[in-house]
């Protein structure tokens, strides 16, 4: 890395502490092709399947990226459906104030899969309409 170049650290003091990115979700045209792009070139393996929706979860290191279908005559376009950051704790009260206190709405806590398993998550928007999944520690 040169010299110059700094690492920022983040900001201290906020109920929010991102850790590190825990997955991507995409939605995708052909499931097929797209599995093989990810397993066969990328080496990405399928983890798991949630048929009732079509999602397929590769593992990508310690991270995980998530396929899903696009609907009936939808192509791809605008892909990215969300990303999750993981947080290192999950403080419902202290986060929910803390976004309020921004201006950013907090959807509802919910039991969500991720790179590290289970555990709580919640999600919000950006201010260009992108979501964003807080995405809490596994459960224990």
């Amino acid at each position: 890395m040169p010299d110059d170049v700094k690492i920022l650290s983040q900001t201290t003091g906020l109920p929010v502490t991102i850790t590190g990115l825990d997955h991507v979700v995409l939605r995708v045209k052909d499931m097929d092709r797209a599995i093989a792009f990810y397993g066969t070139v990328l080496g990405c393996p399928v983890e798991r399947r949630l048929e009732s929706i079509g999602l397929v979860q590769l593992r990508a290191g310690t991270s995980m990226i998530d396929l899903v279908p696009c609907g009936p005559g939808e192509s791809p376009g605008r892909n990215v459906d969300h990303y999750a950051v993981r947080i290192a704790k999950m403080d419902v009260d202290a986060i929910t104030a803390h976004l309020e206190a921004n201006g950013v709405a907090a959807g509802p806590v919910q039991r969500r899969y991720g790179a590290e398993g289970y555990g709580s998550s919640i999600y919000i928007t950006d201010p260009d309409g992108n979501t964003v999944e807080l995405k809490g520690p596994p459960e224990a």
